[in-house]
């Protein structure tokens, strides 16, 4: 956009030529803001966030430094992390054999885990027969287990796909099947 200075000669806001079609050079972030901006979205665990900002370039001494400052600030904390990663798949249908191999994979420690555990017992979401039951009746017509034994097969190899032990799997397959 042209405009008339002080001598009521042309020129452009910043005095240059226009600047049709260009952008704002975007200012490099630092490896704190790059981690806080990760933080922000969701939780991640310390080697999650560490692996992140490897990805987009920042140097491994730089990433640890960043990730100790979230993690001194409060912002980023494993156990927070479990907690939530936990409730979230419990809550998507999935059973505590395979919450707790997600979690081990985070490279959490035993004690995180169990942490994670007994929240989800402490919110009463921890009743894993009962999800078990939900699910096969949400997934499954329960009403012809009675008569099909290729369904209940079926049922109880989603559940253990899904994370249940066979005691769980094999005891919500048989509270529907009528006996």
């Amino acid at each position: 956009m042209e405009r008339l200075d002080a001598a009521g000669s042309g020129s452009t806001a910043d005095g240059d030529a226009p600047a049709a079609g260009r952008r704002k050079k975007r200012r490099e972030l630092t490896p704190a803001q790059r981690a806080l901006s990760l933080l922000v979205r969701r939780e991640h665990s310390q080697p999650e966030l560490l692996r992140k900002l490897a990805a987009r370039g920042i140097e491994p001494e730089a990433a640890a430094d960043a990730v100790e400052r979230m993690r001194e600030a409060g912002w980023q904390d494993d156990g927070r992390f479990a907690a939530s990663l936990a409730r979230s798949r419990a809550t998507g249908g999935h059973g505590p054999l395979r919450i707790e191999a997600e979690l081990a994979t985070h490279r959490l420690d035993a004690g995180k885990i169990a942490a994670a555990f007994e929240s989800l017992a402490a919110d009463g979401e921890a009743d894993w027969p009962q999800r078990a039951r939900d699910l096969i009746e949400r997934r499954y017509d329960v009403a012809a287990f009675a008569d099909d034994p290729a369904l209940r097969r079926k049922a109880v190899d989603f559940l253990l796909r899904r994370g249940f032990d066979g005691e769980t799997a094999y005891g919500a397959v048989r509270a529907f099947r009528g006996d």
